[in-house]
């Protein structure tokens, strides 16, 4: 399995992919870090760029477009890149095989192989849209990342586990972090989890307090014009 990092916010996606795909015996990973990757990941977690590698079983330089998932001939079960940039995401979409993250994708696509986007930005322009539908008709399943709430989530933690476990059920691979639907039986609880999801009451506070700050500052400072 073929596991990208780019430079969009989210790292800890791709960590947290490399971390449940190790628990899995049958399943050997190889990862490919762009530049701007290995910045975001200093700037977002606690992990070194070098903690990130040693949970990959082979890792490629984004540079090298001699390595062995460049080809076709190189069997994988797929590719994940998460999160994707929309650097990335315009790459795939034309094929510009510039980089080895964008040619493994490209060889993934022509091979009918799965490719999984976890796509990271927000608001979309229509030429986001362009893109996502372009990779989407040749194959792609672009894979924004978006919370599922009826989990119950109680920490970012849950939320990250949840959205991989998904990414790798498009891959075809089952993992033990996904709490499954099963309708409106039960009250979508995970066993253990406290009765009440996150309160973001004090998001709702700080943000009332910020409004009435800048009110306040507005007020106060002489008009520039």
């Amino acid at each position: 399995m073929i596991v990208a990092l780019t430079g969009a916010s989210g790292a800890v996606y791709g960590i947290r992919a490399l971390e449940m795909l190790r628990e899995l015996p049958d399943v050997e990973t190889h990862l490919v870090l762009t530049k701007a990757a290995r910045a975001t990941i200093d700037h977002e977690t606690d992990r070194t760029v070098a903690d990130v590698r040693a949970l990959a079983d082979v890792v490629h330089s984004d540079g090298d477009l001699g390595a062995p998932i460049s080809s076709g001939s190189f069997r994988t079960a797929g590719m994940l890149v998460a999160p994707c940039s929309v650097k990335t995401l315009s790459g795939i979409a034309t094929s510009y095989d510039d980089t080895l993250v964008v040619r493994a994708a490209d060889v993934v696509l022509k091979e009918r192989r799965p490719l999984v986007l976890l796509l990271r930005e927000t608001p979309l322009h229509a030429g986001h849209i362009r893109l996502m539908a372009d990779v989407t008709a040749s194959g792609a399943i672009v894979m924004p990342p978006v919370p599922a709430f009826y989990t119950r989530p109680v920490t970012i933690e849950d939320i990250v586990d949840h959205t991989v476990g998904r990414a790798l059920d498009a891959l075809g691979i089952e993992t033990d972090h996904v709490q499954r639907w099963d309708g409106q039986r039960g009250d979508g609880r995970r066993a253990g989890a406290p009765s009440h999801p996150v309160d973001f009451s004090n998001i709702a506070r700080n943000a009332a307090i910020g409004a009435e700050a800048s009110e306040v500052s507005r007020q106060t400072t002489p008009s520039s014009r």
